[in-house]
């Protein structure tokens, strides 16, 4: 796999795609079960992380779950 770029946060991230979005995660140190995401303005459910493949040049956007009280 070649390094590839997708856009997170609107900041481009060298990834090795096509790789799932749970990888991707993973490669950035988050947690997919504390995070949020929109791949290409569709938001997506956890359960589908695994599934989901990221490609060059794919918009995402992660939202970090914060729990407080």
């Amino acid at each position: 796999m070649k390094d590839k770029i997708v856009i997170a946060n609107g900041r481009e991230v060298s990834a090795a795609l096509p790789c799932s979005l749970e990888e991707f995660l993973l490669a950035q140190n988050l947690l997919p079960k504390s995070v949020v995401v929109e791949h290409n303005r569709e938001a997506v459910a956890p359960s589908e992380f695994r599934k989901r493949l990221l490609r060059d040049g794919d918009r995402i956007e992660i939202v970090n779950i914060v729990a407080g009280g």
